[in-house]
């Protein structure tokens, strides 16, 4: 669908940057005045402002929310040889992290009504090289921290969170990124705290980890031109550092209108379950930040999954999928010896679930309008069946 004919988009940054645009270009000012846009101060500012929103005391920015994967795992000493468990319907980019990493993926199944990762099958999946596992605070929700807790005490493996979409959210008394050793976190622009491009941030509690982390982003090097390992080049930009404090204040407020949108979306769609119009279970109570809104539309629907988003498009009403394809069936990671059937809750979610338009400034009579062309188009299916 061309972009002019959506009325209701699945994101809109306009909507949050518009009131605070003067408050970012005068960041954005700031620093070409100064002048100093890699690992400048408004970059020191920032890590250390996201770090204790986050519950933590370091934090160290990266390129990317991938590279916050890939280094982070290799600032807690994983790689060659290690094993680490994370779930198969998770986006690809934690796979790939710990593939950058040197240590060998281990994938598990989902819980099927929340989507997070399932403890019972990653207690199944643990062998003595099992080294870390990363569960990933999908679509905005935490995984259990307390079951996390139990589990790294009986398996005595680390916990690496993959927070991603979960940006102040909460669950059992912990902030996201404060779980684990150390956590990852990706600044893309449509996520609850995005950049005007890419961006990544580890933070921890752990001294020696952000230390390491400070070289591995930086070339390896302890000092200018004393290189005492093997890094790369992965430096959040201090332009980014700057507008993604600018924009840290809000984030609070912008979490809570998530939050009410998804309320809503909760009490208008219960009427829809008998037609097989299911919301992905939250667990985490006012804790969930509800980066993305998703739906299952499962086998006792009489439309599918398809057919129902292309008739929301035809009426400007855009959705996504994510993700439509778990990690094991994706061509790239076919060397890892995973096939059909063997995780059945992440392929069964990947061939149901469907985002609906979700960000703050959504309004109330949007999402009326979001539910009531699900709701047409369910009972329109259902009155075809009745036909035959």
């Amino acid at each position: 669908m061309n972009n002019t004919n959506i009325r209701i988009p699945l994101v809109d940054l306009h909507l949050q940057h518009q009131p605070i645009q003067s408050q970012l270009q005068l960041a954005i000012q700031a620093v070409l005045e100064k002048g100093d846009f890699v690992l400048g101060q408004a970059l020191k500012d920032f890590e250390a402002a996201f770090a204790a929103a986050s519950g933590t005391e370091y934090g160290v920015g990266v390129a990317s929310g991938t590279d916050a994967i890939a280094l982070g795992l290799q600032a807690c000493d994983i790689g060659m040889g290690d094993e680490v468990i994370l779930p198969a319907n998770t986006f690809v980019a934690t796979l790939i992290g710990v593939l950058r990493a040197g240590a060998k993926p281990i994938l598990v199944d989902c819980d099927e009504q929340t989507a997070l990762i399932d403890l019972e099958a990653a207690a199944r999946a643990v062998t003595p090289r099992t080294k870390a596992i990363i569960p990933v605070h999908l679509y905005g929700q935490m995984v259990s921290p307390k079951k996390l807790f139990d589990f790294a005490d009986t398996y005595k493996i680390l916990v690496f969170e993959d927070a991603a979409q979960a940006h102040l959210a909460q669950r059992d008394g912990y902030r996201a990124g404060s779980v684990g050793i150390a956590a990852a976190f990706s600044f893309y622009p449509s996520k609850n705290l995005g950049a005007f491009g890419d961006g990544g941030m580890v933070v921890t509690r752990d001294p020696d980890v952000a230390e390491k982390l400070i070289r591995l982003r930086n070339y390896g090097a302890s000092q200018k031109y004393v290189h005492i390992e093997v890094g790369t080049n992965s430096r959040l930009d201090t332009l980014q550092a700057a507008v993604l404090h600018s924009k840290l204040p809000y984030l609070p407020e912008w979490n809570r209108k998530r939050l009410n949108t998804a309320q809503q979306y909760d009490t208008e769609l219960a009427p829809l379950a008998s037609g097989g119009i299911i919301p992905i279970q939250n667990h985490s109570g006012e804790g969930h930040v509800y980066h993305l809104y998703v739906i299952r539309i499962d086998e006792t629907s009489p439309i599918e999954r398809q057919q129902l988003q292309e008739k929301l498009a035809t009426m400007g009403i855009q959705t996504g999928i994510h993700y439509p394809i778990p990690c094991h069936l994706q061509p790239a990671f076919i060397n890892l010896g995973y096939e059909a059937g063997d995780f059945p809750h992440a392929e069964k979610l990947g061939q149901q679930i469907l985002s609906l338009p979700m960000y703050p400034g959504l309004t109330s009579s949007h999402v009326k309008e979001v539910v009531a062309a699900i709701a047409l188009h369910l009972s329109t299916e259902q009155q075809k069946s009745l036909c035959f």
